[in-house]
């Protein structure tokens, strides 16, 4: 199964990058919904979360460390950003390979489904 990640992994669409290693690519949301919007994806296509296995552990924890590391660089760290992974269709899940929205750079209000 292929997403339009995976495309973006393999450079066959294009994206403001912010960071990549061997693992995870981070890009900038082409809808941002606030001032810093950006996506922590693996390279490993992991569709859902529901669709991770216990060898997964360790990359899913590497997200959020690159989420943190972002974060700093992108100057929100220490007024507060979110972290938030949609799963499934009735989760907001619109493209199926797993990623973490880091959003921030503004105050964000806080809601419930």
């Amino acid at each position: 199964m292929e997403s339009v990640f995976t495309k973006i992994i393999r450079r066959e669409l294009p994206a403001r990058i912010e960071y990549e290693d061997e693992e995870i690519i981070a890009i900038h949301d082409i809808c941002p919904v606030a001032p810093v919007h950006i996506l922590i994806i693996p390279k490993k296509l992991i569709p859902t979360v529901n669709d991770a296995a216990d060898d997964d552990a360790v990359l899913l924890g590497k997200m959020i460390l690159v989420a943190k590391k972002v974060a700093a660089q992108k100057g929100i760290a220490e007024q507060g950003y979110r972290l938030i992974i949609n799963v499934g269709k009735d989760g907001g899940q619109t493209v199926f390979h797993l990623h973490m929205h880091l959003i921030g750079g503004k105050s964000l209000p806080f809601e419930t489904a």
